[in-house]
């Protein structure tokens, strides 16, 4: 199978030729730009100029000779755009390495710490020194809310405003990128699209006041997600318009999960956000002939069959240190019906910490389990962390290759 075939027939539930491997293909199964060069140096390949897509979350670009390396059999619809070298601008990571960042990122040096800026000039985000990653220090709505301010709303907050490649493009420009890149590899293609619900409330109004505004004003709650799912449904006809062709999964994201079980009941899952994804995620496959997948952290397994029926294909990344995510229980309870896109090595304290042999042990477990019968993407849980040894990334990989 070409690697595109390998990962479309997981996804329709039939056994591929060998387990599909997913490095990078999204902004959730990547690697710290702090680690990439020392894995690079590992691999004996030579060194690349490290280009920081993800400024948010510090994620390089993985280059074609590791994917090559390691077998992965999917990339990211932004790899299409940002070529030319005024595209990025030099930067320095926390740890001293030079690196490139996307030329349109507004960032500014102020007293000890870096900050974000959105297009007006307000701060968004810092990373003061002595951390690794940016976080959200502006929430549009915390104070007060306009129900004139809400697209405007994505302009002024950390997760929706910072843009990765392609960046800030034309629809032609977003449609020719995106064909050149289907033309240029056989890889499956994720084309990135958001249309977060749940984590939009909490981006922009602020996690604790969100989970107070749906307990107890619900009329309010359904009027705000009733205005996101409109420019949603906007703005995923004008992408789907351009890229649909072109891609073969759709990305959503919504974090409903916490270590303990998800953030919110089922009950509340049902009147807040079940209609609203169906809705979504329907007028997808109207439009395309896409697979959707969900990034989902945390432990969700109660919600799992409400977003099957709402018309998920896919969850990622299966956080199997969470209650009710033992991946046994998971794919004999929902493997039909469902694709689990991670799950393959617990990057909280197996990846980091362990040693290579027993990272490769794990992760032939997890492939024995979760690769029967199709339904499995094989991805870490989560981006691989700075502070990661690239021998265990390499046993990670090779591991998959080998059971295959």
């Amino acid at each position: 199978m070409t690697p595109r075939e390998r990962v479309l027939a997981a996804l329709n539930h039939i056994e591929p030729d060998r387990v599909p491997i997913d490095l990078s293909g999204h902004r959730s199964s990547g690697i710290a730009a702090m680690a990439y060069p020392r894995l690079r140096k590992y691999l004996g390949l030579e060194p690349r100029p490290v280009r920081v897509y993800d400024v948010v979350q510090q994620l390089a670009i993985v280059d074609d000779d590791v994917l090559d390396r390691f077998g992965v059999d999917c990339i990211e619809m932004g790899r299409g755009f940002a070529l030319a070298e005024n595209d990025w601008k030099p930067w320095t990571l926390p740890d001293g390495t030079d690196c490139l960042i996307p030329a349109w990122t507004r960032m500014e040096r102020r007293s000890d710490r870096w900050v974000i800026l959105s297009d007006s000039g307000q701060v968004i985000a810092h990373m003061p020194d002595g951390t690794l990653y940016f976080e959200q220090t502006h929430f549009p709505f915390a104070e007060s809310e306009d129900d004139g301010m809400l697209a405007a709303a994505f302009g002024e907050c950390m997760w929706t405003a910072v843009a990765s490649p392609p960046g800030p493009v034309d629809p032609q420009t977003l449609r020719e990128g995106a064909r050149r890149l289907r033309q240029s590899t056989d890889r499956a293609i994720i084309g990135l699209f958001g249309g977060n619900l749940f984590e939009t409330g909490q981006f922009f109004y602020r996690a604790d006041n969100f989970f107070m505004l749906l307990a107890s004003d619900p009329p309010r709650a359904h009027r705000f997600l009733d205005r996101l799912v409109e420019i949603h449904l906007a703005n995923l006809e004008k992408f789907l318009a351009a890229v649909g062709s072109s891609i073969d999964i759709i990305l959503f994201g919504d974090d409903l999960g916490m270590q303990t079980g998800p953030m919110l009941s089922p009950r509340m899952y049902c009147e807040f956000f079940k209609p609203r994804h169906r809705i979504l995620w329907h007028r997808v496959k109207e439009l395309a002939d896409v697979k959707v997948m969900l990034h989902c952290c945390g432990g969700v397994r109660e919600l799992l069959p409400h977003l099957i029926e709402a018309g998920l294909d896919a969850i990622n990344p299966v956080q199997i240190t969470c209650s009710g995510m033992n991946a046994a229980e998971l794919k004999a309870e929902f493997g039909r019906d469902l694709t689990f896109w991670g799950g393959g090595c617990d990057t909280r304290e197996i990846l980091t910490a362990a040693r290579p042999q027993e990272v490769a042990e794990h992760v032939r477990n997890q492939v024995r389990i979760l690769s029967p019968g199709g339904g499995f993407i094989f991805q870490q849980v989560h981006n691989i962390l700075a502070n990661v040894p690239p021998e265990n990334i390499v046993a990670m990989f090779d591991a998959v290759n080998a059971s295959r």
